[in-house]
C-alpha cells in the first residue's frame, strides 16, 4: 500500500475511534432527567447541563422540557455560571409567559445577581455588600420586584420582600460610602452630592445617619455655616443619641449586613 494511501487510512481510522459516543441515544426522557437529577444531587452541575440540555429537545413541547430549562438555569447557577443561568431564565420567561414556574424563575433570576453581589470571598475579607458594584443587586432587586407584584400569594414572595428591603438598604449604604470616601480625600462639595442623594432616594433605612453626619462636616469643612446648622437640626431631631456626633466614624468592624 502506498505511503500516502496508509496514512489516509490511520488518519480515517483515527477519526473514526475519537467520534463521540451518545450514551444516551437510546434513553427515555425520564431516564435522562433522572439521571440529570442524580448529577445535580451530587453536586456535579457541570454533567447535569449537557444531560438537560438533550432532555429539552427530547421532550420539546412537554411541562418535562420546561422542567430541563429551570433545572439548567439552577446548575448554571449553581456552577457559579451567572450569564448562562440568566440567559436561560430570560429565555424560559420569553417562551413560557404563562408557565406556573415563573414566580420561581424570576426568584432564581433574583437570586443569580443578589448572590454574584455577595461575592465569595465578601466574608472572609469583611468587604462591605455596599463598597462593591451595585448593578447587580439593582437587577436582583428588579426580578424580586417582579415576583412580588405579579404574584404576591408565591411561595418564594416573603423572601423575596426581604431580599428587598436588605438590597435597599445595601444601596443606600454604597452612596454614604462614596460620600464618606469623597469627604475623607477633601472632596467636600462630592461628598455633600452623594450624601444628598441617599438622602433623597431612600426613607427610613440605616444608612441615613452617617449621610446626615457626613454633611454636617463637609458643610462644616467649606465654612457652610447655615447648611452645617440645618443639616445638624435635622440630625438632632432624627438621631438624638447619634453615635456620630460624639465619636466621629465608625471604624471598621463586623458588617452591617445580614450573610444569607
Amino acid at each position: 500500500m502506498p505511503l500516502v494511501s496508509a496514512l489516509l487510512l490511520a488518519g480515517l481510522l483515527a477519526g473514526c475511534s475519537s467520534t463521540t459516543v451518545d450514551k444516551t441515544a437510546g434513553w427515555s426522557p425520564n431516564r435522562i432527567h433522572s439521571e440529570a437529577q442524580d448529577e445535580m444531587n451530587s453536586g456535579a452541575y457541570d454533567k447535569a447541563v449537557p444531560l438537560l440540555e438533550k432532555l429539552e429537545g427530547r421532550a420539546a413541547g412537554t411541562p418535562l422540557a420546561q422542567q430541563a430549562q429551570i433545572d439548567k438555569a439552577y446548575a448554571h447557577y449553581k456552577a457559579g455560571e451567572k450569564a448562562q443561568a440568566i440567559a436561560t431564565l430570560d429565555r424560559f420567561m420569553k417562551l413560557h409567559p404563562a408557565s406556573p414556574a415563573l414566580d420561581y424563575a424570576l426568584y432564581l433570576k433574583g437570586l443569580v445577581n443578589f448572590n454574584d453581589n455577595l461575592g465569595l470571598f465578601s466574608f472572609i475579607s469583611r468587604q462591605d455588600l455596599s463598597e462593591r458594584d451595585q448593578k447587580a443587586a439593582k437587577d436582583s432587586f428588579e426580578a424580586f420586584s417582579e415576583l412580588v407584584t405579579r404574584f404576591p400569594e408565591s411561595r418564594y414572595a416573603q423572601d423575596s420582600r426581604q431580599r428587598m428591603t436588605y438590597i435597599v438598604n445595601s444601596l443606600a449604604q454604597y452612596e454614604v460610602h462614596v460620600a464618606r470616601y469623597y469627604f475623607q480625600r477633601g472632596a467636600y462639595v462630592a461628598a455633600i452630592g452623594r450624601a444628598q442623594v441617599a438622602l433623597a432616594d431612600y426613607q427610613g433605612v440605616p444608612a441615613l445617619e452617617e449621610a446626615l453626619y457626613i454633611l454636617i462636616q463637609s458643610y462644616d469643612a467649606l465654612g457652610m455655616t447655615q447648611l452645617r446648622d440645618d443639616a445638624r437640626r435635622v440630625m438632632d431631631k432624627s438621631y438624638p443619641q447619634s453615635a456620630y456626633l460624639n465619636g466621629g466614624f465608625k471604624g471598621k468592624s463586623d458588617p452591617w449586613w445580614k450573610v444569607w
